[in-house]
C-alpha cells in the first residue's frame, strides 16, 4: 500500500471530514478520535481541532471497519492496546478492559482511537550515520526520544543503509525483531517498508524471544529492537553482545538523566552497553536535530 493510499481503508464517516479539511497522508502524524469529543489531527507538527464529533457507535463502526469486520482475528494485538494497518500504521486503543485471571484479555467499549502514521523517509539517517560507525563497524547505538519525534523513522533508515551498504561500507546482515509491525510495516506477512536487502525480519514476535531466535537461526552481524523496556530485553541484548552482534535499539526518553532513572535502561547506561546515544528533538526532521553522545555521555557531534 502506497504512502498516500491509507485513506482508502478508512470508512466514509472518518475519511469525509479529513478530506473536507484538506488533509492528505503526506504530513499526517496522528488522528485522535474520541467518543463525543472533537476530532483532533496532528499534521506537520501542528494540531488542528475539527468540529466533527463521533458517537460511541461511530467509534465502534470505525474500529470494525479498520479490522475488516473480523476483530476476533486481532485479539492478540487488541489485548496489547493497538491494531495494525497496512504500511506500518497503527491504531492505539483505549476503553474498558476485560480481565481474566487478573490480566487484560481484551478491550470493550472502546472510547478512544489514536491513528499513528508511519512515514518512510529514505536518507533521513544520512546526517547521523557518520557518528554511528567507525572503520566499517557500527557502534552499539540507542536512539532516544519521546513518542512521535521520529525515532522509528530514523531507526528504519539506519537499518536500510547498514543492510544495503555503499561504496565505502559493505552491507551487513541485520536481524530485526519487529514486535508491533511498525518498522517493516508487514501486513499479513508482506513487508511494506524498505529495510534493506540483507535484513531478516521476525514480525509480531516478542523482542527477547525473537532476538534469541534470530541469533540461533540467521547469524546476524547487527540486531535491532524497538523500544527497550524490561529485564527480558536486557538479558537478550546482553546475550546478543556476547555473541558478537552489534546492537541497534530505541527507547522512550528526553535526556540522559531520564534514562538513568529508569530501572532497566539505567542499568544499561551504567554498564556502558551502548557506545552511542542519539537524542531527537521535537519538531525536527529525524536525523537533523538533537545530541549524539558516546558511551561515557560525551558529545561526539561536531
Amino acid at each position: 500500500m502506497g504512502e498516500h493510499d491509507v485513506f482508502s481503508i478508512f470508512p466514509e464517516v472518518l475519511r469525509e471530514p479529513l478530506e473536507r479539511a484538506g488533509f492528505t497522508q503526506k504530513n499526517l502524524q496522528e488522528i485522535r478520535v474520541r467518543a463525543e469529543r472533537p476530532l483532533i489531527v496532528r499534521n506537520n507538527g501542528r494540531e488542528s481541532v475539527l468540529k466533527r464529533c463521533f458517537t460511541g457507535a461511530e467509534l465502534d463502526e470505525i474500529l470494525a471497519y479498520l479490522g475488516n469486520y473480523s476483530l476476533y482475528a486481532w485479539e492478540d494485538e487488541i489485548r496489547q492496546g493497538f491494531l495494525s494497518l497496512p504500511g506500518g500504521h497503527r491504531v492505539g486503543l483505549a476503553g474498558k478492559t476485560v480481565l481474566e485471571d487478573g490480566k487484560v484479555r481484551t478491550l470493550s467499549e472502546v472510547s478512544s482511537l489514536n491513528i499513528r502514521f508511519a512515514h518512510e523517509r529514505k536518507g533521513c539517517a544520512d546526517a547521523v550515520l557518520p557518528y554511528l560507525r567507525e572503520e566499517g563497524r557500527p557502534f552499539h547505538t540507542l536512539i532516544v526520544s519521546a513518542p512521535g519525534r521520529g525515532k522509528t523513522t530514523l531507526l528504519r533508515d539506519c537499518i536500510r543503509q547498514i543492510s544495503d551498504g555503499n561504496d565505502v561500507y559493505p552491507g551487513m546482515t541485520v536481524g530485526l525483531v519487529d514486535e508491533r509491525s511498525e518498522i517493516v510495516g508487514s501486513f499479513r506477512g508482506i513487508p511494506c517498508n524498505d529495510v534493506g536487502l540483507r535484513t531478516d525480519v521476525l514480525d509480531a514476535c516478542p523482542k527477547a524471544e525473537g532476538l534469541m531466535m534470530l541469533i540461533r537461526s540467521m547469524a546476524p552481524d547487527v540486531v535491532e529492537v524497538d523500544e527497550v523496556r524490561g529485564e527480558a530485553d536486557l538479558a537478550a541484548l546482553q546475550h546478543a553482545m556476547n555473541c558478537g552482534c552489534v546492537l541497534l535499539a530505541t527507547a522512550h526518553g528526553d535526556s540522559m538523566e531520564e534514562l538513568r532513572r529508569k530501572p532497566v535502561l539505567g542499568e544499561m547506561v551504567e554498564a556502558a552497553m551502548f557506545e552511542r546515544y542519539v537524542f531527537l528533538e521535537n519538531g525536527r526532521t529525524p536525523g537533523l536535530g538533537g545530541a549524539i553522545l558516546d558511551g561515557h555521555c560525551r558529545s561526539v557531534k561536531s
